[in-house]
């Protein structure tokens, strides 16, 4: 009998969900060329740009990176329709910006207004801004909510909280 309730609740237990690193299998990599970026995107038929301004001793990107960043369900529904980038706000890095122009990655982030981090930044595929969210979400779903709100174009009409409020209200 003991056997049994092992085996049965092995069965019902929920499996570990599978990890996989954000560096391989969330961002892309990096190039250093927005400018060029917003033609492969709009070539693969993508919906635009996400760029995760970030820092290294910053615990809410750690956070990120490791409890929602590594699923695949987000890397798999973000990277069909982003192409994604980390970029350093405290970093020296030479790139090009969405207008051509030669900067650096720390440069560029201020610019952006990327002061706190991880701040997501979406540009539609000619590198406006669509919208941003400051902070880490709370959850994985959360943050494939956010997701879908940029795809679907909700951003154009609600501010994030009231789609998210919408979405998840009891039908």
């Amino acid at each position: 009998m003991r056997w049994l309730m092992l085996a049965l609740a092995m069965l019902v237990l929920p499996a570990t969900a599978e990890v996989r690193d954000p560096q391989i299998h969330f961002f892309q990599p990096k190039l250093g060329d927005f400018q060029g970026d917003l033609t492969i995107a709009k070539d693969e038929g993508r919906t635009g740009v996400l760029l995760m301004y970030e820092m290294d001793e910053c615990p809410f990107c750690h956070r990120m990176k490791t409890s929602v960043l590594n699923r695949p369900e987000v890397q798999d529904y973000y990277r069909a329709h982003f192409l994604i980038y980390a970029v350093d706000v405290k970093g020296d890095v030479p790139v090009t910006d969405f207008q051509g122009q030669q900067t650096t990655e720390k440069a560029f982030a201020l610019r952006q207004r990327a002061r706190a981090t991880p701040v997501f930044v979406f540009y539609d595929l000619q590198g406006r801004e669509m919208t941003r969210f400051t902070g880490a979400t709370q959850t994985a779903e959360e943050f494939l909510l956010l997701g879908r709100y940029v795809v679907e174009g909700a951003y154009k009409t609600m501010p994030f909280n009231v789609y998210k409020r919408q979405t998840q209200a009891p039908r």
